[in-house]
C-alpha cells in the first residue's frame, strides 16, 4: 500500500460513478488592447461563447439519467446521474457552464430526498467546483461522520483543504484515501500532494502507478494521468520525458486537449514555435482556457508576432473577466507580467489571498506586491509561497527579483539560478527576464 507519510517524512533523504466525479473534481480544480480592431475582437468573442456551450443533451449518458427520471421523477437517483454525466461533460469539455446544470440537478434530487447520501456527496463536490471552498470542506467533515470509511469523502477533504492551504490536514485525508481505497483517484491527489512538497520524483512515480491502474475503458482517466504525468516531468526540465508522455496521451486520446496544451508548451521550450501554435491553436479551438489563450500569445509574442500576440492577451481578459469570474488568479499574473493594470491585478490577488492560503496565491500576490513596490510586504508573501519547499521555477524566479528588488544579491542570485537550473523555460518570456536580472547581478 502506498503510504504519503513515508514520501513527506524522507523526501529530504530521497461506487464508480462517483468514484469517477470526485476525479473529475480533482481534474477541474488542477484545470490562467486593440485599438481599430472593435469588429474583429467581436467576432473573436462570439466565437469563444459558442466554444464554451455544448450540446448537451446529445450526450448518451445525460440522455440515459433523463429516461430515469422519467420513469421515477419522484426518485433522486436519476437526477444524481445526470448531475453526473454534467459533471463529466465540463471535464471533458472545458464548459464549466454544464456544472450550473449539474448543480440544478443534485438540488433538485436533495429537494425530493433531503438525506440522500449520493446527492449529499455530489453536493459536496460541486461546492468545490464553484470554488466554494470552505463550505465544501464543511461538507465533507459532515458526510465523515456520516460514513468515515468512504475514500470519496477524503477525495472531497483532499482537496478543500489543498485549495485552502490547510496541508498538514490534506496530506492526512489523502493518506486516509489511500488507505481506504488505493485507487487512480487516491494515487492522483498523493501525487499532487507530493508534488506540493517539494517530492518531484514521489510524484511520479504516484501517477505513474495512476496511468497504470486506470480503468482501460476510461480513455479520458488514461490519458489525464499520462499528460499530468508530462507535466511534473516538464516542472523539473525534463522536457524530452513530457512530451514522450504527452505524445502517449494522445496516442490513448487524439485531440484531447489537456495533451495538446502541454505539447504545444513542449515545443516551446525546446524553441519550435511553429509547431508550439499548432498545437496550442489546436487547443484553444477545442478548449479556450485562459492559461491555453495567454500561453499562445506568450509564443506569438517570443516569435516576434507582437499583434496576434495582443489579440490573445486581450481574448485571454475577456475569458476571464466575462465567462470565468470564479478564478481570476491567471489574470492578475498576466497584468503583473506585462505591467499593466497593476491596481486591479493587485486587487484581484489581495481578494484572493484573503480566500485562501495555498501556495500558488501566496505567489501570485507576492509577484503583485513587488510589481506595485511594496517590497516587504512581497517578500513576506513569497515566503508563504515557498514554505513548503514546491519545486516550481516560477516560485524561484519571483523570490529572486523580490529579492533584487530588495537588494539582496547573493539571495536573489541563488534564487535565479534555482529557477533556471530546474526547468530553463519555466516560462518562455520571463525566463528571459530571469537571465538578464542574474547577469546584472554578476
Amino acid at each position: 500500500m502506498l503510504s504519503l507519510r513515508f514520501y513527506i517524512l524522507v523526501m529530504k533523504k530521497v461506487t464508480t460513478n462517483l468514484f469517477t466525479l470526485a476525479f473529475a473534481v480533482f481534474t477541474g480544480l488542477l484545470l490562467f488592447t486593440l485599438s481599430g480592431c472593435v469588429k474583429q475582437e467581436a467576432s473573436k468573442v462570439e466565437k469563444v461563447e459558442k466554444q464554451l456551450v455544448t450540446t448537451a443533451a446529445s450526450n448518451a449518458e445525460v440522455t440515459a439519467a433523463q429516461k430515469i427520471i422519467e420513469k421515477v421523477p419522484d426518485e433522486a437517483v436519476g437526477y444524481n446521474k445526470l448531475a453526473v454525466a454534467y459533471i463529466r461533460q465540463a471535464r471533458e469539455t472545458g464548459d464549466f457552464s454544464l456544472n450550473t446544470n449539474a448543480q440544478t440537478a443534485v438540488d433538485r434530487a436533495l429537494e425530493i430526498e433531503p438525506q440522500n447520501y449520493d446527492a449529499q456527496k455530489l453536493k459536496a463536490s460541486l461546492l468545490l467546483t464553484l470554488h466554494r471552498f470552505a463550505d465544501g470542506l464543511e461538507a465533507g467533515k459532515k458526510l465523515r461522520e456520516l460514513n468515515p470509511r468512504d475514500a470519496f469523502i477524503y477525495g472531497v477533504l483532499t482537496d478543500a483543504n489543498v485549495e485552502l492551504g490547510n496541508y498538514k490536514e490534506a496530506v492526512e485525508s489523502v493518506q486516509m484515501m489511500v488507505d481506504t481505497r488505493p485507487n487512480m483517484e487516491s494515487y492522483a491527489r498523493v501525487a499532487h500532494v507530493r508534488s506540493l512538497h517539494g517530492d518531484s520524483d514521489g510524484a511520479i512515480e504516484a501517477l505513474s502507478l495512476a496511468s497504470r491502474v486506470a480503468d482501460p475503458a476510461d480513455k479520458e482517466a488514461q490519458s489525464w494521468c499520462l499528460t499530468f504525468l508530462g507535466h511534473e516531468y516538464f516542472k523539473v526540465g525534463r522536457f524530452d520525458e513530457a512530451e514522450r508522455v504527452y505524445d502517449a496521451a494522445l496516442k490513448i486520446l487524439p485531440n484531447y486537449h489537456h495533451a495538446l496544451a502541454g505539447k504545444g508548451n513542449a515545443r516551446a521550450a525546446a524553441g519550435d514555435y511553429e509547431n508550439a501554435v499548432k498545437f496550442l491553436a489546436q487547443t484553444q479551438a477545442r478548449v479556450p482556457t485562459p492559461e491555453v489563450v495567454i500561453a499562445l500569445g506568450d509564443v506569438y509574442a517570443k516569435s516576434g508576432n507582437q499583434e496576434k500576440a495582443a489579440e490573445q492577451y486581450k481574448l485571454a481578459e475577456f475569458i476571464e473577466q466575462k465567462l470565468d469570474n470564479l478564478d481570476q488568479r491567471r489574470l492578475a499574473l498576466l497584468w503583473a507580467d506585462q505591467n499593466t493594470k497593476l491596481d486591479e491585478a493587485l486587487v484581484i490577488a489581495t481578494r484572493e489571498h484573503a480566500a485562501r492560503k495555498d501556495v500558488y496565491t501566496a505567489d501570485i500576490y507576492a509577484w503583485c506586491l513587488y510589481k506595485k513596490g511594496d517590497l516587504p510586504a512581497a517578500k513576506t508573501a513569497i515566503t508563504e509561497a515557498l514554505r513548503l519547499k514546491t519545486k516550481n521555477a516560477l516560485f524561484f524566479y519571483h523570490a529572486g527579483m523580490i529579492e533584487k528588488g530588495l537588494g539582496n544579491s547573493k539571495a536573489a542570485a541563488d534564487y535565479l539560478q534555482k529557477a533556471l537550473q530546474l526547468n530553463p523555460s519555466f516560462d518562455i518570456l520571463q525566463a528571459e527576464n530571469a537571465k538578464a536580472a542574474l547577469q546584472e547581478l554578476k
